[in-house]
């Protein structure tokens, strides 16, 4: 199956027996919901997000604590580090609390995740909630999903031939730049963030929202630099965003990047699009911690509500169930993921090359 084509399951034309049966593989997500919450995986864990939240408050003050002692060294660099992992982790933790995962009440989560992606992380939990919900309606789906629009990365042989000017020249080596461009995502994070925030139209909360983000830049930064002299700064902050950027890449593009791509208008079943369009990473309790919950992206999809010590357990059911209705399931180790992300990437990127070589052969051989 390609990599940018996933047709629709294809509902028999003729015969009962087997109308019935796409039918009850098409309806099958209700079966597996049940036995989800009969397992009780979907009952809040308020002890594992308390003690999550304060090990990375600790941690965070145990860093700008480190950071201030230190005074002027490049031993800073390694703090900027780890400030780049712990800020992620509470990216991680917002993700959770958006999706109503940490508190029964959505209100109560909203609150949460509002403080944790402005005030901690710096970025704005509006924009990013409204980005990640179209997400999660159609993931991979071409005109739909706006983590596989056009941008400094293509997702689709198409978007790439289309690539003009310096976006081009990214395009044709992106295979070899992805992972160098991910150091640039906080940095874009941040940006398209407050662009966002300053753009005219309805967006909830963006008073607390500019306030939030504003403390927290002018306390962040204001110590960064009471700290450092300039140039040491700028490098402290170079490094903690990179770091950050390519953590959260790390950690986001493996969930889908290489995976199917639904084209424009096809319609799949629940199940089917969520799943095939997903990818799980392997590795246990190490692989959860590393990925806050990521790496179990199926049942995340499938359960957007549920808990992080939810998801390995829904997974054997997830498994289970896949396996007795036929619905291809994958899950690689990180290694492997990682490496299909940039083939795939590349792949792309050598299309957009013999494209621009040659306009008229790729489009008769398409046609």
């Amino acid at each position: 199956m390609s990599a940018t084509d996933v047709p629709a399951p294809v509902r028999p034309a003729y015969g009962a027996a087997a109308r019935a049966e796409w039918e009850r593989r098409t309806n099958s997500f209700t079966e597996l919901a049940k036995q989800v919450r009969a397992a009780g995986l979907n009952d809040r864990t308020p002890g594992f997000y308390l003690a999550l939240f304060s090990g990375l408050v600790v941690a965070l003050a145990a860093a700008l604590a480190g950071h201030v002692l230190l005074g002027e060294s490049w031993l800073q660099l390694l703090i900027a580090a780890a400030l780049g992992i712990i800020f992620t982790q509470f990216a991680f933790l917002g993700h959770e609390a958006s999706h109503r995962q940490v508190f029964a009440s959505g209100p109560a989560n909203d609150r949460f995740g509002r403080l944790l992606a402005t005030f901690f992380v710096g970025i704005s939990y509006a924009w990013w909630m409204t980005k990640h919900t179209r997400h999660h309606g159609n993931p991979n789906q071409l005109g739909r999903d706006p983590d596989i629009a056009p941008g400094w990365v293509s997702f689709t042989d198409e978007d790439a031939a289309h690539a003009t000017g310096f976006r081009a020249w990214i395009t044709r080596r992106q295979g070899w730049l992805f992972y160098p461009l991910m150091l640039l995502l906080g940095l874009d994070l941040h940006q398209a963030s407050i662009r966002r925030l300053f753009r005219p139209g309805q967006l909830q909360g963006r008073g607390i929202e500019l306030t939030l983000l504003g403390v927290r830049f002018a306390l962040y930064l204001g110590m960064v630099f009471w700290v450092l002299p300039v140039g040491m700064a700028f490098a402290f902050l170079g490094v903690q965003l990179g770091v950050f950027g390519l953590y959260m890449g790390v950690s986001f593009a493996p969930n889908h990047i290489g995976m199917p791509i639904v084209p424009h208008g096809v319609k799949l079943d629940f199940l089917d699009k969520q799943v095939l369009t997903s990818r799980n990473v392997s590795g246990g309790w190490w692989a959860t911690a590393l990925m806050g919950g990521l790496n179990y992206q199926i049942e995340h999809h499938l359960f957007p509500g549920m808990p992080r010590p939810g998801l390995r357990h829904a997974r054997r059911l997830v498994r289970q169930h896949c396996a007795r209705y036929g619905v291809p399931y994958v899950e690689n180790d990180l290694g492997e993921a990682l490496t299909i992300v940039v083939r795939y990437i590349n792949d792309v990127g050598w299309a957009a090359r013999h494209s621009f070589m040659c306009p008229a052969a790729v489009s008769i051989g398409r046609g």
